[in-house]
């Protein structure tokens, strides 16, 4: 059951305004302080936490020190999927991929493993972060 206040229905807003982006909580708490809506960044962790719990939100974890970011949990906005993490940027990208569903699917019939896509995340460099590597 969502925790119905109005600090989560303003940090519910702040996703649908960003369904296209993965965003960190300080994010969150950073635009709603620009909107002058006074929800401290203890209060966005907390009910992040019972949004995730409730699968309204779908967290995903940072790795190497980096921030869990957040993202509404919707059939159309996100499906079970894998996720390219890039590390120098943040930007995490959703895939639709053939071969990784085949990857998953090997993982299952000859490991008897059941990958759980919505949560596998693959870190490196995307592409414009690997051309600016290249370069300097």
């Amino acid at each position: 059951m969502t925790y119905k206040t109005r600090q989560s229905a303003l940090i519910l807003q702040v996703l649908e305004e960003n369904r296209d982006r993965h965003l960190t909580a300080e994010e969150i708490y950073l635009l709603l302080k620009e909107r002058g809506e006074p929800v401290g960044q203890t209060t966005v962790y907390r009910h992040l936490e019972k949004l995730c719990a409730d699968a309204t939100v779908r967290k995903y974890a940072g790795g190497d020190g980096d921030s869990a970011c957040f993202q509404l949990a919707d059939a159309k906005n996100c499906k079970m999927h894998y996720h390219l993490k890039c590390t120098a940027c943040g930007r995490l990208f959703h895939t639709e991929c053939a071969y990784l569903n085949t990857l998953s699917e090997h993982i299952k019939n000859e490991h008897g493993f059941l990958v759980d896509g919505s949560k596998t995340v693959l870190y490196g460099l995307c592409k414009t972060c690997a051309k600016e590597k290249q370069h300097s």
